[in-house]
């Protein structure tokens, strides 16, 4: 479902993505990890067609997201790290407004928004405005609009971000249902090493740009001859403090174009 070989980004000289190479398989779920501005922001958006690669090959359900866009982008769903719904606006109106957004003629949108309100236990509160809504309640909303045109691949970036663990296990209970009923390919990206080893079917990290390590969480314990993810993370990537900021990278470039003014 996704190709990429020997993608790279560079930004005014500086190599953000590294020539990396990774495919994900129909159905998997796909865990993309990294310490802060390790490449995973920029990757995703090269997957999702909101940046170009400066080189390398990607395929999305067999579609080029730089020459086919359009085709590209209705083959996925994304869930992005921030919040991106509106609050002044129903959930069902949220729904309703990305269906009219993808075209979906009326009826199958209103059976659709149905469907996914009731798959995520929100059916009974579809006319509360969004803004009276929990976190966790808002971030199921979102992967149900992610869902509303039936993508074959669902990008979840930092899903679980700033949930309890009560609510985060939920969260992840739905998203595994949703790869078993919809057959939805997952890719996902989290700093939580204990939910990527519970669901991940393989996993690729990827530090300073490069992809270090792909393959089961088995296969990275073995590898790193640890007993848990996390360990075998740190080991793989090292266990200094990394800027907190989620955007690390931009900051790096800043002070790489003041460097050379």
């Amino acid at each position: 479902m996704i190709q990429v070989k020997n993608l790279t980004k560079k930004f005014n000289g500086l190599t953000a993505v590294d020539n990396i190479s990774f495919q994900v398989e129909k159905g998997e779920i796909f865990g993309f990890l990294g310490p802060n501005g390790a490449g995973k922001s920029t990757t995703i958006k090269m997957l999702t067609t909101l940046l170009n690669p400066t080189s390398g090959e990607i395929q999305i359900d067999g579609h080029d997201p730089v020459k086919n866009q359009y085709e590209a982008r209705c083959s996925f769903g994304i869930v992005f790290q921030d919040p991106s719904l509106d609050d002044e606006l129903t959930a069902y109106e949220n729904l309703e407004l990305h269906g009219v957004l993808y075209s979906m003629p009326k009826k199958i949108r209103q059976t659709r928004i149905e469907e996914l309100l009731k798959l995520v236990d929100l059916w009974d509160r579809k006319n509360d405005l969004v803004k009276k809504y929990s976190g966790g309640m808002k971030r199921r909303l979102e992967i149900a609009r992610g869902l509303i045109h039936h993508p074959k691949i669902l990008f979840l970036d930092e899903p679980t971000l700033g949930l309890d663990p009560q609510t985060r296990n939920n969260i992840w209970t739905y998203i595994q249902n949703l790869n078993q009923t919809e057959k939805i390919t997952i890719f996902f990206t989290t700093h939580y090493m204990a939910e990527a080893e519970k669901v991940a079917t393989n996993l690729a990290i990827i530090d300073h740009g490069k992809i270090i390590a792909k393959g089961t969480a088995e296969d990275l314990k073995n590898q790193t001859k640890t007993l848990n993810l996390e360990d075998a993370f740190l080991n793989l990537t090292g266990r200094e403090i990394r800027d907190e900021d989620a955007n690390g990278m931009d900051n790096m470039r800043m002070r790489h174009r003041a460097f050379h003014r």
